[in-house]
């Protein structure tokens, strides 16, 4: 994964033992569940080591019922982290957080051992050891450093007297300490390293490296100074310190793979960190975006003043230029706060701050005239209470712990996302009826009930530890450290906007980490209450056999459904009917990462059609992709481009203005060429004086040549009447991106050699206006120059004989339709984004309006075999089959799945309807929609004569009015 130099380094240790690539990644993936599997050993040994502690005084020769429940409390925490849903998920990814819980894991468990030690020679090994694997850590993931307070505090319990001075100071230093590593050592090296580089190209004269070199040998030579000179003077705490950083740089030292991976110019290369310079911007995640921490804007401050901040470097002419300034943007100090939570100036998150803050009115404050409210400090505390914390940490807490209620996203509505608990009286309250569940909701493998068993054992071992004499209640505290640094710390640092992408659960597999240690001590709880009416042999057998049984007994049965992936290739199907639903030396346009990662591990891993370049919109705003997509990968040329180098490098037209100056359509390559321009008539001048790119027409054309589109297939010889002489454009914008102005560029330079694809999965307006010259032939639009006016549905034309070869022959499915295969809310989602449903159907109407019924009637059979209901949830595009089997004169098939429809509708009707006001409220515009399906349905029915249906379907209908 991006970011983790650490999986590079294994993955080409693999390769030197790995006969292919594929097998790499097998690899890469074993090790995750090794990670996984050591995760829980160390956790096993952290709960036993604390609880033996608590339970055998120092000299004391531990008896056999101790040990056996010492034993017990280990095996139920371990197991029940084993079996959690965060963790399994996390377990079962090719991703950076099961080595990121190792991580944590073992540093916990190395500062307990150096505990144990700490009055022995050399004892300070242990916190070398540590350092080390911090610096390791940074190499996989930053969640690792959290770790850092709970063990400053085990040293300061072991060294020092404890007092309230004394634990206030050592937090302060924990959090020192912490900043140090964060926001010192990870960037600072770099930092200092950009100096010395910019001194010695700039300045000297000298090749690219040369400055970085120089420093590198300094810093090893200063550091080398260092450690001889502590040891000669026995400066014990200096060396201690000074080894520490050493080690740390040591394992930091990942990322130079990084960096050498970059300078080998591989196919793919995000952000291609070549140098100090772009190493320094790909550590800081400038990608990403900024948000204020501890002091910033509300949503709708108004800006005052945009301002140049740090310079950004790139490589050009032998020298680093500085391609732009950052932007330094400062609000309105009326609008500003201590600790803002709603800083998002997006329409769609304004909205959702206003949900979750309780936002109704706020502060007026008069702006030119205007009063605009600024939400009050008590508002902004609500939404960090309500939605950063109870919503974003707190419902994960308790998916793991008490139950989850499906794996459908959630964002504040009652029927998606929620944790529950399997009691009908709890649940009732919380998400309303539970007894008229709709079956989708009611069937969802990930609605997983604990009971609140392991919540209650983990809370019990919580309070059993503190009560525990002064042992019991310092590594409470150590322990609580780590839950709070792992989980609540990391919801105030990253500051969440609302309407998340994704579920964020696993950021915070740490927090449940140090939760299940309680949950472990929990069943040391239950063994005393025992042992005061049973012998501890008996006691310690009872108890560990009870909560083996009731949590993570409970929790392995209900989540073992919905975490086996076993059979599930869903993910690789999908890539590889994308990419064969396109000519060879195609160039295929992808936007998001979830259509693009896939197709590139098709390709870069599995070796499937390494001829087509897959060109990603989102990252061809990149200086660096340009460069890479104009190279050759594998079978595949670069791109047409009429740019060179300097006309797009960062900071040069990253964004033109859209101005219609002439009504006039012209030749796209002539605008081009006018944007790329530097002469000063070609730009025009803002009202600060500065002068920018600009397009002077909206009116755009890409020129035709029509024996070549015969020739080389873009267009059959039987439509050869359809060809237009030009493809003419209408940009619909006020302003084009970088990216839009190149895929402008390439399409006017292919010059129709190559064939073009747009991914099926993108946004209308990515499309450019292309979008009227489509011809669907699968997985991807074909650009083809025959005009096909949108419905604003459906987009381009249909080619039955291309269609139906790729969807009923060459498409593969991943075993979504295999019984035992779990196709999971996310799956089932990109699924829909793909739009196979939705092909199917256009493929299957255009061939009933061609008169060959059979054929549409397989269509529509093969797309309810391969995508059952079972697996892909009934949605309104299943009303389309339901006609286009009424069009084929299949009636019979064409009931059987209307009633299917009807009696999803009916299921979702009955549940509306047995909620209270507070929640039914809710569900008023999915209760008009589900009422018009039905409607719908029963007129096409009587359209098309189906009486007896349409007598059932109605009769049903009317029982619930």
């Amino acid at each position: 994964p991006p970011g983790a130099p650490l999986f590079m380094i294994m993955a080409r240790f693999f390769s030197i033992f790995a006969p292919s690539p594929d097998k790499v990644a097998l690899m890469i993936n074993a090790m995750s569940a090794l990670a996984s599997a050591f995760t829980i050993l160390f956790l096993f040994w952290t709960i036993t080591h604390l609880a033996k502690k608590i339970l055998v005084k120092n000299g004391e020769t531990i008896e056999l019922g101790k040990t056996l429940a010492i034993m017990g409390a280990g095996l139920t925490g371990a197991l029940a982290y084993t079996f959690s849903d965060t963790f399994w998920f996390s377990a079962v990814e090719a991703e950076v957080y099961a080595s990121s819980s190792l991580f944590t894991a073992v540093v916990f468990w190395a500062i307990l051992k150096w505990e144990d030690s700490a009055d022995k020679p050399h004892s300070n090994r242990w916190l070398i050891l540590i350092a080390y694997l911090i610096g390791l850590s940074i190499g996989v993931h930053l969640l690792n450093l959290l770790a850092i307070p709970a063990i400053v505090f085990v040293y300061y319990f072991k060294k020092f007297k404890p007092t309230k001075l004394g634990v206030i100071q050592v937090l302060f230093l924990s959090a020192i300490i912490l900043a140090v590593i964060m926001y010192g050592i990870i960037p600072g090296v770099i930092k200092v390293a950009t100096w010395f580089e910019l001194a010695f190209v700039n300045g000297l004269g000298l090749p690219y490296n040369t400055g970085v070199i120089f420093y590198a040998i300094l810093l090893i030579a200063g550091i080398s100074y260092g450690i001889i000179y502590t040891m000669k003077k026995n400066k014990i705490i200096l060396n201690t310190v000074i080894t520490c950083f050493t080690v740390i740089l040591i394992g930091y030292s990942s990322f130079a793979m990084v960096v050498i991976r970059s300078l080998s110019n591989p196919p793919i290369d995000e952000n291609n960190p070549d140098n100090a310079f772009a190493l320094l911007s790909y550590l800081n995640r400038e990608q990403y975006g900024d948000r204020p921490l501890f002091f910033g804007q509300y949503y709708n401050a108004p800006l005052v003043d945009i301002s140049e901040g740090a310079p950004v470097y790139v490589q050009q002419d032998g020298k680093y230029k500085v391609a732009q300034k950052k932007q330094k943007l400062t609000f309105d100090d009326r609008f500003t706060t201590i600790f803002p939570r709603m800083y998002s100036d997006k329409d769609y998150h304004i909205t959702d701050y206003k949900y979750w803050g309780g936002v109704d009115k706020g502060i007026p404050i008069n702006i030119d005239g205007k009063v605009v409210h600024k939400p009050t400090f008590s508002q902004n505390l609500r939404f960090f209470f309500r939605y950063q914390l109870g919503h974003m940490y707190f419902r994960y807490f308790m998916w793991n712990f008490s139950g989850r209620q499906n794996d459908i996203q959630g964002h504040g509505e009652i029927t998606n996302g929620n944790w529950i608990t399997g009691i009908p009286l709890i649940d009732n309250t919380l998400v309303g009826n539970q007894e008229k569940l709709p079956s989708a909701m009611k069937n969802n493998k990930a609605k997983n009930k604990y009971y609140m068993l392991t919540l209650i054992l983990g809370l019990i071992g919580m309070f059993w530890q503190y009560k525990k004499g002064i042992n019991g209640k310092q590594d409470f505290w150590v322990v609580m450290l780590l839950f709070f640094f792992t989980g609540i710390a990391i919801v105030i640092y990253l500051n969440q906007y609302p309407h998340q992408p994704r579920e964020r659960d696993y950021a915070y597999a740490g927090s449940f980490y140090a939760f299940t240690i309680w949950i472990g001590l929990g069943v040391l709880s239950i063994y005393e209450i025992l042992t005061k009416k049973a012998n501890t042999k008996i006691s310690a057998i009872i108890a560990t056999t009870i909560c083996l049984i009731l949590v993570p007994g409970i929790m392995a049965a209900e989540n073992w459904d919905d975490h086996n992936r076993s059979g599930r290739y869903a993910t690789l199907s999908y890539a590889k009917n994308y990419l064969n639903s396109c000519e060879p030396n195609a160039i295929l346009f992808t936007y998001g990462d979830n259509d693009t990662f896939p197709l590139w591990y098709a390709q870069e891993v599995e070796g499937i059609r390494r001829d087509i370049r897959i060109v990603n919109l989102s990252l061809l705003a990149g200086d660096w992709y340009i460069d890479q997509m104009k190279r050759k990968a594998y079978e595949s040329e670069g791109i047409p481009n009429s740019f060179e180098q300097k006309q797009y490098v960062q900071g040069t037209r990253d964004r033109i203005a859209v101005v219609e100056r002439i009504k006039k359509a012209y030749n796209i390559k002539d605008v081009i060429n006018f944007v790329k321009s530097d002469d000063t008539g070609s730009k025009i001048q803002t009202v600060s004086g500065i002068h920018i790119d600009y397009l002077p027409t909206k009116n755009l054309y890409v020129e035709v040549d029509s024996a070549k589109v015969i020739t080389n297939g873009t267009v059959k010889l039987t439509d050869a009447d359809k060809i237009l002489n030009r493809l003419d454009i209408h940009i619909n914008r006020t302003n084009l991106s970088k990216s839009d102005i190149m895929v402008l560029d390439l399409i006017a330079e292919n010059n129709w050699d190559r064939p073009i694809y747009f991914s099926v999965g993108m946004g209308k307006s990515n499309y450019l206006g292309f979008d009227d010259y489509f011809q669907l032939e699968g997985a991807a639009y074909r650009l083809v120059p025959i005009k096909t006016v949108s419905n604003g549905i459906d987009l381009g034309r249909v080619d039955t004989d291309i269609l139906y070869k790729n969807m009923m022959e060459k498409f593969v499915w991943g075993g979504i339709k295999e019984p035992g295969v779990h196709i999971d809310h996310f799956h089932s989602n990109t699924l829909q984004i793909m739009k196979y449903r939705p092909n199917f159907l256009r493929l299957a109407e255009q061939l009933n309006i061609e008169g060959q019924h059979e054929k549409a009637v397989k269509v529509l059979d093969k797309s309810l075999e391969e995508l059952p209901i079972s697996k892909l949830p009934i949605n309104n595009i299943l009303i389309g089959y339901v006609q286009e089997y009424y069009n084929a004169e299949a009636f019979e098939k064409g009931n059987k799945l209307l009633k299917e429809i009807t009696n999803n509708s009916y299921e979702h009707l009955n549940y509306y309807l047995s909620l209270s006001p507070k929640h039914s409220s809710a569900f008023q515009r999915m209760e008009q929609q589900d009422v018009a399906v039905v409607r719908m349905l029963m007129n096409m029915a009587k359209e098309y004569n189906q009486e007896d249906v349409l007598k059932e379907v109605q009769a049903q209908f009317e029982k619930l009015q």
